[in-house]
């Protein structure tokens, strides 16, 4: 059995700018602003064994929390549609819902959490975030745990 893998969160500053630039060659592909690792790795300025050496050992914050689930807790108006406002966001993201509790309103609010798998998200974590506290009627909405 081999040793066991250990992750930090480190502050992009304080890397080897190979790191950085591993990431940002990741990325261009993900994006499809490259179709090849020669062209990502030409374009982030980086030779193709320092990314294949690297690929695996760098992923960006919200990458790493692609691909499990994610509890996000959201506090609503309680207003007609927004539930459902939400939840189009979460399907348009390509996020899997597997729960969603909601309280009672009480003073014009609800407190809602809902559980989502974000392995086939199309889109980043922050977007969804973003996409979320944007629709009419969201007062709150964060990520709760994962």
């Amino acid at each position: 059995m081999g040793k066991p893998v250990k992750y930090y969160i480190v502050a992009a500053e304080a890397l080897p700018e190979i790191f950085i630039k591993v990431a940002e060659a990741k990325r261009l592909m993900q994006t499809g602003e490259a179709k090849t690792v020669g062209e990502a790795t030409r374009l982030s300025g980086i030779s193709r064994s320092a990314f294949y050496k690297y690929k695996d050992a760098v992923q960006p914050f919200h990458d790493m929390k692609a691909g499990h689930i994610l509890t996000f807790y959201g506090m609503l108006k309680d207003n007609t549609g927004v539930l459902s406002r939400v939840l189009s966001v979460f399907a348009g993201s390509g996020a899997n819902i597997l729960t969603i509790n909601q309280s009672i309103p009480t003073n014009g609010c609800a407190a809602v959490t809902i559980s989502a798998e974000t392995s086939d998200m199309n889109e980043s974590l922050e977007q969804l975030l973003s996409d979320a506290a944007g629709v009419e009627g969201v007062i709150k909405f964060e990520v709760l745990a994962g």
